[in-house]
């Protein structure tokens, strides 16, 4: 029951002397006290009664109320049978520490209050469980296997006028009820499954509870029986690959019963991600039968066998033969002590969802494999015409990226980093081979880049970046170290500058009048300066192989 019922309950004859603001907290139960330190026997959710015996002075009432607050107290309720009006240092306590009080009149006794509030709560929890019981019922005969999510959902709104929606690590929409309002806008799944992410890497309990705006949400795990429960060694293994429900209220105060409820609404939703997961099992099967024969150097035709095969299950009714793409992504940890190949492949599944969402199965175009700590994606398209590469209706490496970056850093924020590369459309069996080779070189060219998340695309690789990511990491330091660490230390010496206006002057192609305006400097002092730079390092900045390796040099700084 709310407090605001004990107010408005005539026979009780409370009157409020603060905490208007405070009126819709719950009460789960009540106790009569009149210790100085009552907190050992309170277990949160009590309207405290007492007769003011403890106070012998003004300074006892902050303490008493604070322990009161520390022990989950929703209101106090003050007898003024013995000393008539409620004190003033009581009241001002009260208001400091957020806790409704309530006069009693010396005409009514506690035992009325008590019975009162007793009766409510007994009455509302038993009540709660039957109903729980009947909502158990209606979704164990209705859940995943008589509709999916959605159903389960639609129950949730219409008994419990619960807004829901079932969302994926990446904030990818699964599952949503409609009930009471508009569908989740995208922007707010990812921000959701971001705080979740974020949230769940502590090993903390669920539900967590996140505001945002105007709305409270409570986020659910979503796990099936053969995941690993939080804290576990292997957390980071399930925290990118496990559903989430997300509950438009505050789970905070909810009862048992309610709780549990929401417990077994997660768990009907798991078994419909572990169908789903079961149904990709032949497009794996697919991916890791074509990899298979790609990277043994089988013969084209024996490819285009197996691809013959799997254009029907990826693209059900494609009457032309389609262009492929390949997709490479990695996974890895800095204690390195997780297999990482099949996050890799999860999450590559689901990366590649909503650039290729089409009907109620989003994912039913992609078939992953998975070697080592890799993932290979073998990505359907329809057939272009020949004057395009089939990048404009291809995948593109920013696009993969552009909605899931947010949740994905959060889950990895620490010690995880995913990169992933992208190749151009192949329209052949013998294209595959180099189209993987063109992932790969395209991933490692992501995996230079800062970021927890990378990725890049094959547009790249006719760049010098595609050198960088392979030279060794000491010859990299070497080379930027004999070049640099002279600058960098005059700089920090004399505040000078140099390191700055080395790039300008690189970034204006060597022009002294381009580069001077730029730095709002006079020609004169910039020739001085480029003079310094060349005598701290032996090098001649009109000569362009010295050009060359300072501009390499700066990109591998």
């Amino acid at each position: 029951m709310r407090l605001r019922a004990l107010l408005e309950t005539d026979a009780l004859g409370l009157k409020l002397l603060g905490g208007e603001d405070e009126l819709d907290r719950t009460v789960r139960g009540v106790m009569t006290t009149d210790l100085r330190d009552p907190s050992r026997y309170l277990s949160g959710g009590e309207l405290v009664l007492t007769g003011l015996a403890w106070r012998r002075d003004a300074a006892d009432s902050d303490p008493f109320v604070h322990l009161l607050v520390q022990a989950g107290v929703v209101a106090l309720a003050a007898g003024e049978a013995e000393l008539g009006d409620i004190p003033d240092d009581l009241v001002v306590a009260c208001a400091r520490h957020r806790l409704p009080l309530f006069a009693v009149h010396e005409s009514v006794a506690f035992a009325t209050v008590t019975e009162h509030v007793v009766r409510q709560v007994s009455g509302e929890r038993a009540g709660d469980l039957a109903a729980v019981v009947d909502r158990h019922r209606r979704m164990m005969t209705s859940g995943p296997a008589g509709g999916g999510p959605d159903v389960v959902l639609d129950l949730l709104g219409s008994d419990l006028d619960l807004r829901a929606w079932v969302l994926s690590p990446t904030g990818r929409l699964i599952a949503g009820s409609e009930v009471g309002g508009p569908a989740l806008p995208a922007e707010l799944c990812a921000r959701l499954a971001a705080e979740h992410l974020t949230a769940a890497r502590t090993g903390r309990r669920g539900p967590h509870r996140i505001t945002l705006g105007a709305a409270t949400y409570s986020l659910f795990p979503i796990r099936s029986s053969g995941r690993s429960a939080p804290g576990s060694r292997d957390l980071r293994e399930t925290l990118l690959s496990d559903w989430l429900l997300a509950v438009e209220a505050d789970a905070s105060d909810w009862p048992e019963e309610r709780l549990d409820l929401l417990q077994g609404v997660t768990q009907l939703i798991a078994v419909e991600r572990d169908r789903r997961d079961a149904a990709r099992t032949v497009r794996r099967r697919l991916a890791q039968e074509v990899l298979e024969l790609v990277q043994t150097g089988a013969a084209p035709a024996e490819i285009a066998a197996r691809l013959r095969v799997a254009a029907p299950v990826l693209l059900p009714g494609l009457g032309a033969a389609p262009h492929w793409q390949v997709v490479v992504a990695r996974a890895e940890w800095e204690d390195g002590d997780i297999e990482a190949g099949p996050i890799a492949q999860s999450l590559l599944e689901e990366i590649l969802v909503d650039p290729l969402a089409t009907g109620p199965e989003p994912s039913d175009r992609i078939a992953v494999a998975h070697t080592g700590d890799e993932a290979i994606a073998l990505v359907p398209l329809p057939a272009v015409s020949s004057e395009h590469d089939g990048s404009e209706t291809g995948i593109l490496a920013d696009a993969l990226l552009e909605s899931v970056r947010a949740p994905l850093s959060a889950g990895l924020d620490g010690d995880g980093r995913v990169t992933l590369g992208v190749s151009a459309a192949v329209h052949s069996a013998e294209g595959l081979r180099g189209a993987l080779e063109e992932a790969r070189h395209a991933r490692r060219v992501a995996a230079a880049r800062p970021g927890r998340v990378c990725a890049a695309g094959h547009q790249e690789l006719a760049s010098h970046v595609l050198l960088l990511p392979f030279v060794p990491d000491d010859v990299r330091r070497a080379f930027t170290a004999r070049l640099l660490d002279p600058l960098r230390d005059y700089d920090r010496r004399h505040r000078a500058e140099l390191i700055p206006t080395l790039e300008a002057f690189l970034d204006c192609d060597g022009s002294w009048t381009r580069c001077a305006t730029r730095l709002h400097l006079h020609v004169n002092t910039l020739r001085y300066r480029v003079g310094r730079i060349e005598q701290l390092t032996s090098r001649d900045l009109s000569r362009l192989e010295d050009k060359l390796d300072f501009f390499l040099a700066l990109r591998m700084s």
